[in-house]
């Protein structure tokens, strides 16, 4: 298995990273410098696009190079062709100290995201689903302080989630039609150790992989949530992963530099890179496309 770094660019918090099939390209954030990032890993061609807000979170849509971005404070649309974004829907427009975070499609094209709250660790933020239909709801899970780790089953009727400070990764029931949760309970549970956990993914067997903040280290869990295997990378803040390539088979992971002074970072030049690890000998499913 070999793990390496894609290029020399550093991140201050790169999350969020997909593979767009359509087009053979990665797409990640860095949130703190509200930058959209794309890359070719067949050519070598990198591309970004500045936007006006911090990007927390974004999906594919049907439209191929057409993404739907969740901001700050909102969610818009994206065409990165002309570079025009257009305003869809405010989030939390009465908490001024949330902002959106993590976020993934559902099975069937609803995009479902989380805020995290700026203003101190009261578990006030929430998670939101965003319909074809172009409804805003507010999912029925209890409140967190960091919204992450939001996946699904292949099936579509299992939802992942978790709230990063507690260190337990949660799993519902979850229908995809009408957005109601239930039997919520502990998928994973990481209190007895350092890291928190980041966000994941699900791959084509059922599992699920998790990037761990503090940890150095993505992992692998059973449906059951049992620990299958775990893959160590040269930097400490891990953020996201996706399964990506044309067998869906390379394993792509984000990192942050974000609070480390500048000692920290002379002494870990990985912190902050995007890493592509081949040889992990799964496979992943393709990203659901919102609408």
């Amino acid at each position: 298995m070999n793990v390496q770094a894609l290029g020399n660019t550093r991140f201050g918090l790169s999350e969020g990273i997909l593979w767009d099939d359509r087009l053979e390209a990665l797409w990640w954030t860095d949130i703190h410098a509200a930058t959209l990032w794309q890359f070719h890993p067949g050519s070598g061609v990198e591309r970004s696009w500045h936007l006006p807000e911090r990007l927390g979170c974004f999906a594919l849509t049907a439209q191929t190079g057409v993404l739907l971005l969740g901001l700050e404070q909102g969610l818009a649309r994206f065409d990165s062709a002309s570079g025009q974004l257009t305003q869809l829907v405010p989030v939390a427009a009465n908490q001024p100290a949330h902002r959106v975070n993590d976020g993934r499609c559902d099975r069937a094209g609803n995009f479902v995201f989380g805020t995290l709250n700026e203003g101190g660790a009261d578990k006030t933020a929430g998670f939101y689903r965003y319909t074809r239909d172009g409804d805003l709801q507010r999912l029925s899970l209890p409140g967190v302080a960091i919204s992450n780790s939001i996946c699904f089953s292949p099936d579509g009727g299992t939802m992942y989630f978790c709230d990063s400070p507690a260190k337990r990764i949660m799993a519902c029931d979850y229908d995809e039609v009408s957005g109601r949760t239930g039997n919520i309970r502990v998928f994973v549970d990481l209190s007895r150790g350092q890291a928190d956990p980041d966000g994941a993914i699900v791959d084509a067997e059922g599992c699920l992989w998790s990037a761990e903040w503090g940890g150095s280290r993505v992992v692998r869990y059973s449906p059951h949530g049992q620990p299958l295997r775990e893959i160590a990378l040269p930097t400490g803040q891990i953020t996201c992963l996706a399964l990506g390539g044309p067998a869906l088979d390379t394993l792509y992971v984000t990192s942050a530099s974000a609070g480390m002074d500048d000692a920290a970072r002379a002494a870990d030049r990985n912190a902050g890179a995007v890493f592509r690890i081949d040889g992990a000998g799964v496979r992943g499913l393709p990203e659901c496309r919102f609408g």
